[in-house]
């Protein structure tokens, strides 16, 4: 019996059993094992939920051809404007600075790198942006004394589209929100948009409405600005403050994106005024338009991909080079 045992548990000159050395290694290959089957269920796990989560994979467009929900609308170069039916005015969230910009720009234009007029930072200012905050507004750090340039009130509002920084050049421009909104409700009137209406700067007011097509006649309009284009046509762009921002457009720089403005929130849905360089018979052209509305998992990149999906059926290649 000891002779047995003496071969099975044979000692290693360092003084250990072969046996507990086994062991050891076993429990290290079944370690070894465990630990690659839960990487792999980890990382299966992680693309399935991602699946789950990316609006990229959905479908947002009807057999018609315009998305399943909300609205759009959309002019392919020098084409006639096209607009889904049905359209009524809804909440319109962020879109709403597109029009807060355009007035701002039409009391103080910007040419070039120009940076225009300061707006200083003031204690009541900050006390809002905090107030804001606590709402889960959208909003850009500011602090008491801070001087931000026309343009960088510009970029926070456009980019990181900044609440706060809407109500800041409201007070700026008019000398009050409403004479402010009041312009911007007599701008829209001017340019064409019957079914607009506007009650804040920024957008967060669901009172705040319009449809796809009245937003395609504004958006057609600031295409033409050298300012705006070059402003929502940036990434990022770094503030005093704040720090360098993002544009919530992800899209921008991918299949002839060239930017415009997101919006969205549980009122609105997604929102998404964009504009594209598609190739058209050989023919690098502007393709500009709205969707308002849009379902998802995700209401900003839900806006985001059903303008994609719209684009690619009515313009599917982008722009060469």
């Amino acid at each position: 019996m000891l002779a047995a045992m003496t071969q099975t548990i044979s000692r290693t000159p360092f003084g250990h059993t072969t046996l507990h050395r086994n062991r050891r290694r076993r429990r290290f290959v079944l370690g070894f094992v465990v630990l690659v089957t839960l990487l792999v269920l980890g990382g299966a796990t992680a693309i399935a939920i991602r699946l789950r989560t990316d609006d990229s994979h959905r479908v947002y467009l009807s057999t018609n051809g315009w998305p399943a929900h909300g609205q759009g609308a959309y002019q392919l170069g020098d084409r006639a404007p096209a607009a889904s039916p049905n359209e009524r005015p809804v909440p319109i969230a962020s879109l709403a600075k597109v029009m807060t910009a355009l007035v701002v720009l039409n009391h103080l234009p910007l040419d070039g790198s120009a940076q225009g007029p300061a707006l200083v930072v003031r204690d009541a200012d900050v006390a809002d942006t905090e107030r804001r905050r606590s709402q889960d507004e959208s909003v850009v750090t500011v602090a008491p004394g801070e001087r931000l340039t026309e343009r960088q009130a510009l970029v926070a509002l456009l980019l990181p589209s900044a609440n706060n920084v809407a109500v800041m050049l409201a007070r700026k421009v008019s000398g009050s929100v409403a004479k402010f909104v009041a312009e911007m409700n007599s701008t829209a009137r001017a340019l064409g948009m019957p079914d607009t209406k506007y009650t804040d700067p920024s957008g967060f007011d669901s009172s705040t409405v319009s449809t796809a097509i009245d937003q395609l006649t504004l958006a057609l309009h600031v295409a033409q600005d050298d300012t705006l284009t070059a402003i929502m046509s940036t990434r990022s762009y770094r503030l005093p403050v704040a720090g360098t921002v993002h544009n919530t457009d992800t899209l921008l720089g991918s299949d002839g994106f060239m930017g415009m403005k997101t919006g969205s929130d549980d009122d609105a849905g997604g929102c998404f005024m964009f504009r594209s360089v598609r190739s058209v018979r050989g023919f690098n052209t502007d393709l500009i338009g709205v969707v308002l509305g849009q379902q998802g998992r995700h209401e900003l990149t839900a806006g985001l991909y059903a303008a994609k999906q719209l684009v690619d059926r009515i313009a599917p290649t982008p722009a060469h080079p």
